[in-house]
């Protein structure tokens, strides 16, 4: 790697607001807010609104979207052309 153009890669929290995961891993990502590790040191955390603790996929609670009320409505409004 050539020196000098590559930002810094460290340890950096990654937190998932809605899902109370928080998971320390390395990247180039920055913030201002810190919070202090489970190992007493503090690094920067980067709160994320998605994550697998929170995601419907990984969690299982899945919604249902009413794609046949969309489709009704849609014709509803602008008709079938025959």
């Amino acid at each position: 790697m050539k020196p000098g153009i590559h930002p810094d890669y460290r340890p950096v929290v990654f937190r998932d607001r809605a899902g109370g995961l928080a998971f320390l891993t390395r990247s180039t990502a920055t913030s201002a807010k810190t919070i202090e590790w489970e190992d007493g040191n503090t690094y920067p955390v980067i709160d994320v609104e998605v994550s697998s603790a929170s995601h419907p996929f990984y969690t299982g609670k899945s919604r249902v979207v009413d794609v046949a009320g969309r489709v009704e409505r849609f014709n509803r409004r602008y008709g079938t052309r025959s």
